[in-house]
């Protein structure tokens, strides 16, 4: 079966942890969620969502969300669903 892409981190704020991701498939809060950038990746649930600094539950195919993560991610990392 093939991984599902859910988007790309067009950015990331280091300081607070959170990845901004360019959405190509829906997500919401309780999926799980896979990074993968060259050899590195790792997994996480969806605690939090941000759309224009409001906490949403579910976020649409092309928005662009602000993510709570786990570890720091670089620029075009790519997430998939996990």
């Amino acid at each position: 079966m093939a991984v599902k892409k859910i988007g790309t981190v067009i950015h990331f704020y280091d300081k607070i942890l959170v990845a901004i991701v360019k959405l190509a498939a829906p997500l919401k809060t309780g999926d799980s969620i896979k990074f993968k950038h060259g050899d590195k990746e790792f997994t996480q649930t969806v605690e939090s969502i941000e759309l224009k600094h409001k906490k949403i539950d579910s976020a649409k195919k092309g928005s662009e969300i602000g993510l709570k993560v786990n570890q720091p991610v670089k620029e075009k990392t790519e997430v998939f669903a996990a």
